[in-house]
């Protein structure tokens, strides 16, 4: 079977994922973007590093600890404030049955802080796992950093959204969205990521990505 995915970077610049394809690069994304268009996203191939973030109940939680468990669906979005991510969160959920079946977990990673973390779960009564970047660790460690705009910036505090990377010097730091399927090593083995956040991979597409590379072991 034959899936194709697209790393989008920049005006949907096609990189394509092949499915199950596995690619020889080791690299991982660093540092912070000038803007969304210009991110590095961490390549199939490279392992998610070891960090440190935080559960909705505002505890310590070790990243590869979780990825551990199961193969997962590692999800980052932007904050609870973002209605795409929101209906993101919303098809994850009715989707979750069937890569349950398939032997995996979602995990979704944030900037926003534990207590919005946990308004989000009780609200949306998700029942995968979400934890809290809010230093920006995980999305400056997988390429998904960048430095919001005077205009981005100047809507999020009227809309008074708080987290740690938007009061970061030398600028304020959102993370492009991006869904990653990592295997109980850390090693991310399929990746859709896309600078324009209104548009988010289909769960037909990621359930295919993730029965592929199911049959695959």
């Amino acid at each position: 079977m034959q899936v194709r995915g697209a790393v989008a970077v920049g005006l949907m610049l096609a990189v394509s994922i092949g499915g199950c394809s596995r690619s020889g690069q080791k690299e991982v994304g660093v540092g912070v973007a000038k803007s969304a268009l210009a991110i590095h996203p961490a390549l199939i191939g490279s392992a998610v590093p070891p960090l440190t973030l935080y559960t909705p109940e505002g505890r310590q939680q070790e990243l590869r600890a979780v990825l551990a468990q199961k193969p997962t669906v590692l999800v980052v979005y932007k904050g609870n404030w973002c209605i795409y991510c929101l209906k993101q969160l919303a098809d994850l959920q009715k989707i979750e049955p069937d890569l349950l079946a398939l032997g995996y977990q979602i995990v979704g990673l944030s900037p926003d802080l534990p207590s919005e973390l946990r308004k989000t779960v009780e609200k949306r009564q998700l029942n995968y796992t979400l934890l809290s970047d809010f230093q920006m660790q995980a999305a400056r460690a997988l390429g998904l950093a960048y430095y919001v705009d005077e205009a981005t910036r100047r809507e999020l505090e009227r809309r008074n959204v708080e987290f740690v990377g938007l009061s970061v010097q030398p600028g304020r730091m959102l993370p492009v969205p991006a869904v990653f399927i990592v295997d109980t090593r850390g090693i991310i083995r399929w990746q859709y990521v896309n600078p324009d956040y209104t548009e988010r991979v289909p769960t037909g597409v990621l359930l295919a990505a993730a029965r592929c590379l199911a049959e695959k072991k």
